[in-house]
């Protein structure tokens, strides 16, 4: 009986030994996360591009990921998400994290991952931590904080040849971002995650401030 006990105890220790060593390579394979967030033109792809050649970090945007996804031949997504578009409801954010996932794993050995506009409602939140949460680590909350109508002008002023830079379009879209977008700020700055940059001075001034934020969570600038 005893030796039944000591056999047990051994075992129970070995499978203990497992689940920690488990554990620790599963933390290990953490993807290293920060959302970039921010009104319609408050410079979130000029910042992103700035970080990603700065401090090895890949740009993920999630609206850019569905239209590549849609157009690319063979997706099992591509369909589903056509039809979605069409229809004008809204991809299933589990689709969404796939696709981020999928890119993120794609990407191999980077620094870390901005990920550009996302989450921007509370249905994002919620697919997020669900398909996600146990996947990556957030480090923080990049807010570009600006005036709507300072972006608004930026984005009439822009000459990109996007189709939804009319002032009709960039109302409705800083509608969507004060009352759905606003919301997950609030909720990320309770659980002190958010870094907040003011966008309005020049991006070179803006960048200046970023770098700062990045520099302070432990991230190093690579050796250009």
């Amino acid at each position: 009986m005893h030796h039944s006990r000591s056999f047990i105890t051994r075992l129970g220790r070995s499978a203990r030994v497992a689940v920690h060593t488990s554990i620790r390579q599963m933390s290990s394979k953490l993807h290293n996360v920060v959302f970039v967030l921010g009104p319609p033109g408050s410079g979130k792809g000029t910042q992103c591009a700035l970080i990603q050649k700065n401090f090895g970090f890949v740009h993920l945007s999630a609206g850019d990921l569905l239209r590549e996804e849609r157009q690319r031949p063979g997706s099992q997504f591509g369909e589903l998400i056509e039809t979605h578009i069409r229809n004008g409801t809204i991809v299933p954010v589990e689709i969404t994290c796939k696709l981020l996932e999928n890119a993120m794993i794609a990407s191999g050995d980077a620094n870390g991952f901005l990920i550009d506009g996302f989450p921007r409602n509370q249905d994002n939140l919620d697919g997020w931590e669900r398909e996600m949460g146990a996947k990556v680590k957030l480090h923080f909350v990049l807010f570009l904080s600006c005036p709507v109508d300072v972006c608004t002008q930026r984005c009439l002023g822009r000459q990109q040849g996007r189709s939804d830079d009319n002032e009709n379009s960039l109302k409705l879209r800083a509608k969507t971002y004060l009352e759905q977008t606003m919301p997950i700020i609030q909720h990320y700055k309770k659980l002190d995650l958010v870094r907040d940059v003011t966008s309005v001075p020049t991006s070179e001034q803006v960048y200046a401030s970023v770098a700062e934020v990045f520099s302070k969570a432990g991230f190093t600038p690579l050796q250009n």
